[in-house]
Order: C-alpha cells, then structure tokens, then sequence
C-alpha cells in the first residue's frame, strides 16, 4: 500500500466554493491530527478525494478515522490506469489476499476519458485475478464474495483498494460556531462529541485529568478550561451556544439551566441504553 484514500460525505454536498472551503479545514484538521501522533505525511485534494500519503500507513489509519468530517478510508496501492498494466498490477497485488477456495469480485468505478467501461475494468480485471490464483481454486461470486477487490479510476492513475474502513463522518471541526460545553461525565463529553461531529469548535469547562481528556482523542488541541461555564463565557469571545449532557431524566437540570445564549441537549432523545452503547463506541474504543 502506497496511500490512504480518504472519502467525505455531508462535504460533497456543497456547492464548489463552499466544498473548497471546508475541504481546507478538512485537510488541516487531518495533518495536525497526524502530526500529534508524529506521523509525517503528504496531503492532496482532487475531484473529491483527499489523499494522505505515509511512510506510516497502518498508524495513519486509526489516526483518520477519528477526524470529524471523514466518511471512511482506504489503505490502497496504486497503478497505471492502462487497461494491461492495471490487470497485471491488480493480479499481483491479489496474490496476498487471496487463498485456497476463496471467492472473488470486482467493483470498478472511474472518472474521465478512458477507452474502456468500468464494466470492462471489472471484466479484464477479474479475469486477470482468476488466472494469477488459478492454482489455488478461487471463484468468482459477484453476491458474496470473500475478497472484492475495488478499482478506482481517474485520470492516469488507478487505485485497488480491498476495504473501506468507516469514519466519523459529520462536518470538519470548526468548520461552523463556537459552543461551550460542559463536561464533568462521559455523558457530558458524549453531548461535546456529538456537538463537534456537526462541525463546531467547542471549548470545554471540565476538568484536564477528568472525561474531557477523552475528546482529546478526537482533536488533541481541544480548549479544556478548567472552569465554570460562566466563567468560559467571560473569557473566551464569539460563543454561541452552550452544551449539555442531560437527558429526559435531567428534567430538573434542563429547567435550572439559566444563560443568555442558546443551550443545547444533543442526548435528550436518547435512551440510556442508546448512550452507553455511543460512549462505548466512540469514547471507550
């Protein structure tokens, strides 16, 4: 593998100037990720793919799929897009995924001006992975195969890529407002998370050493005040909106809450078991 392939979603949806917009903060977002963990990389942009380009892959991997805003990725190698080229690199590549008996297919997407169809790429390509393992039995079965191989193309250049790994998706972080949010309780960091996975810049009242040091997994220049929510107010400028961990059972709290901004209570549709299950998948992972 040569590359990360990095795919956003709510992004793509905007219009171009936009797109580019939130696309920059994206990338920053990915290499001050990296950097943290001290992992040197190359980031670029084209026709709505991000590509992150490492000495480090495999501890790259984990560090994108805790970046608000990224969809999944892909650890992938690339190749020519000639159609003989990409079939012999596609046929070698397979030989360290495929084993006795295994089932195969191929899903080929591209974009531009080529002298073939992706229908003929999942053709060609496929009968050159059937032939490389022919001596180890393989099959095709294009409804469930054990291994699907996906080839994407555009321009010169294809990638073969084996798995899509999932992100977090939502909007970059500080790509919209800023929100104060308290933290005391996973829960509370859980109403934080959920706060900056719609993309705004959150600055913690909370305790260093205490549940807020689990968003710093998420993003390790995260604000945490050790301080009141009042006295973030009056420190820290441009606020919108103040957050919190409550839910129906905090009724009372909900009512007590009395500020001059907007409050908001990200898990109050939730039911305990629903938040146990997102604090286990997001905060304890």
């Amino acid at each position: 593998m040569d590359v990360i392939l990095v795919r956003y979603a709510e992004v793509g949806l905007k219009s171009p100037g936009v797109r580019r917009y939130f696309e920059n903060i994206l990338i920053d977002n990915i290499l001050n990720n990296l950097a943290h963990h001290q992992i040197e990389a190359l980031v670029d942009c084209e026709q709505g793919r991000i590509h992150v380009t490492t000495d480090k892959i495999e501890a790259a991997i984990p560090v994108l799929t805790k970046v608000f805003g990224v969809a999944s990725v892909s650890p992938a190698y690339t190749c020519s897009s000639d159609m003989a080229e990409m079939c012999q690199a596609v046929a070698d590549f397979s030989r360290d995924y495929m084993s006795e008996g295994m089932s195969f297919a191929v899903k080929a997407r591209r974009e531009g001006n080529h002298p073939y169809s992706s229908m003929d790429v999942g053709r060609e390509v496929g009968s050159a992975i059937f032939i490389a393992n022919e001596d180890r039995n393989v099959k095709v079965n294009l409804s469930k195969p054990d291994m699907t191989f996906y080839v994407e193309i555009r321009g010169k250049s294809a990638r073969v890529f084996t798995e899509y790994i999932p992100g977090p998706g939502g909007l970059p972080f500080g790509s919209q407002g800023k929100v104060v949010a308290f933290v005391e309780t996973e829960k509370d960091a859980l109403a934080a998370w959920f706060m900056m996975k719609r993309g705004c810049r959150a600055v913690i009242a909370g305790r260093e050493d205490g549940a807020a040091r689990l968003l710093r997994e998420w993003v390790p220049n995260l604000k945490i005040m050790d301080c009141s929510i009042k006295d973030v107010l009056y420190k820290e400028n441009k606020i919108l909106a103040a957050v919190y961990g409550y839910t129906l059972r905090d009724i009372d709290k909900i009512k007590s809450v009395n500020l001059s901004l907007p409050a908001f209570y990200p898990l109050s549709g939730m039911s305990d078991e629903e938040v146990d299950s997102w604090i286990l998948k997001v905060l304890n992972s």
